[in-house]
């Protein structure tokens, strides 16, 4: 490891494990199972969690139908809706800290990174309570003299959430106020490699005075929890970020009760440079996207195309920066790139590697699992692969790794060509001080989000989510808050000048 860049193990006094419960109607309930995280980076047992059972999930889901029903939530004012969710954004102002430390010791990812996640997400809920005050419908009142027509939105019901382990307390902020805020009642699923963040959120919610019952949360594994929560007849809408091999399965489960599905899965994305782009910044912007949260990245760019002309000395710059990125102890605030979340998510990016050099990609950087002193053998070095053909499993399957593939086009159509022959489509960058070719490049390639000049830039006014095998729906923005409701028509006639339909007759 000698060309890479490795920042000290830091003497970080660990806290206790955290013992996470299942919150269902208010209250905390232990279960007669648990099951425990050992941290990827520190080989310590960080959080010991209640197991789920069928008949924990089936009173999760009992719940929130009910106070659905029963309306003490969905029938708030905007207003009432939004106090809390704004209580609970500085509720997690307060709490960056305690949150962003459990979050780093179960997940592996550097705690600067962790306290920027969870600091940045207050504001997804501070944008959800403007939504939750703002939303309307419509009404016609060009129908003629005696019609009125009115379109109103209603939550859609009883929404499961399941998330992933990569940004625990992200993407559950992309969707849990968006729900709540239209009025939803909900049961939220946490990855079981990362469930405590997500419990700890449940602690801000109660704290927030928000009433019982609206918000349930179950810990545990995909069977039975995830399956209940996908099947059940009383759940109206599942909101799922993941894989795409589980979310085809969890839609094709959803089909029997014909509820909601939203899908927020893979992505391959590219990153397009052509020759006259400002190359310095398209270098530390592909560097970033290839290694942030160890590749471990739906937005993950995990492959670039890059011009011919300038090919050999943009790698180059690329491989120089690399050996500059810190990895290492994810408790030092110095690192930039953790563990990697399991040994066995490791062994299959390695897989993955060797895979391709079979192929015939070259291995121009890294391709190795490695050690870090006093923490153990679960990182992977920062990888670079060029030679790579539009063909290889490397350039089309989501590694989730930090592995970078690299290809080379001729002509702006060549590389959007070259982007939309992918089954995914969730993001893509082009680099060009052409403003021609970046338009031409956003409005040909199939993703749902395009970055110009820039790479991974977010907030919580623009929608996310992905085409293609890339998901299905959006998050955040107003678009992301309208997935929780439901449009429904009203028409109502004014007066009682309808002509009758039986005439009565002398």
């Amino acid at each position: 490891m000698s060309d890479f860049t490795i920042t000290n193990t830091v003497d970080a006094d660990l806290p206790d494990p955290f013992v996470g419960k299942h919150l269902i109607d208010g209250q905390w309930i232990s279960g007669s199972e648990t099951f425990e995280r050992v941290s990827p980076s520190h080989g310590a047992v960080v959080s010991i969690s209640a197991m789920g059972s069928e008949t924990d999930t089936e009173l999760a889901i009992a719940t929130a139908r009910k106070v659905f029903n029963r309306g003490s939530w969905s029938r708030l004012s905007g207003k009432q809706r939004a106090t809390i969710i704004l209580k609970v954004a500085d509720l997690i102002d307060a709490n960056i800290e305690r949150i962003a430390v459990q979050e780093t010791l179960e997940s592996g990812k550097p705690i600067a990174q962790s306290r920027a996640e969870v600091g940045g997400a207050s504001d997804l809920w501070r944008y959800a309570a403007y939504l939750a005050r703002t939303s309307h419908g419509d009404s016609h009142n060009s129908l003629g003299k005696d019609m009125l027509g009115i379109v109103v939105k209603e939550p859609i019901g009883v929404v499961s959430i399941i998330t992933p382990w990569n940004f625990p307390f992200w993407i559950l902020s992309q969707k849990l106020p968006f729900a709540l805020a239209a009025g939803c009642t909900v049961v939220v699923k946490p990855s079981e490699v990362t469930p405590s963040s997500t419990v700890m959120l449940g602690e801000l919610l109660v704290q927030a005075g928000i009433p019982p019952g609206v918000c349930n949360i179950v810990l545990g594994y995909g069977q039975p929890v995830g399956s209940l929560l996908t099947e059940h007849k009383d759940v109206d809408m599942v909101s799922f970020t993941g894989s795409t091999a589980v979310g085809k399965l969890i839609s094709n489960a959803c089909s029997n009760t014909l509820k909601k599905v939203a899908l927020e899965l893979g992505g391959k994305n590219p990153q397009v440079i052509f020759p006259d782009a400002d190359l310095e910044s398209a270098a530390d912007a592909v560097t970033f996207g290839a290694y942030f949260n160890a590749g471990q990245c739906c937005n993950s760019s995990s492959r670039i195309l890059v011009h011919e002309d300038i090919a050999e000395q943009f790698i180059q710059r690329v491989i120089a920066l690399s050996k500059l990125v810190r990895f290492g102890d994810p408790m030092n605030p110095d690192t930039q790139v953790g563990a990697i979340v399991t040994a066995d998510h490791a062994r299959k990016i390695h897989a993955h590697v060797q895979a391709a050099t079979a192929d015939g990609a070259r291995l121009e950087l890294g391709g190795k699992i490695f050690s870090v002193p006093r923490l153990g053998k679960q990182f992977y070095q920062p990888t670079i692969l060029t030679g790579v053909t539009p063909n290889m499993e490397i350039a089309r399957e989501e590694v989730f790794g930090p592995v970078l593939s690299v290809l080379t086009f001729q002509t702006l159509d060549e590389a959007i060509a070259m982007v939309n022959d992918s089954d995914f489509g969730l993001s893509a960058g082009v680099w060009s001080d052409n403003i021609h070719t970046c338009l031409e490049f956003s409005r040909g390639v199939q993703a749902g989000t395009v970055w110009t000049n820039t790479w991974m830039d977010g907030y919580p006014e623009l929608a996310f989510g992905g085409v293609k095998q890339s998901g299905q729906g959006r998050e955040i923005g107003h678009y992301g808050y309208e997935e929780f409701l439901e449009v429904k028509s009203v028409l109502m006639r004014v007066g009682r000048s309808g002509a009758p339909w039986v005439q009565k007759r002398a």
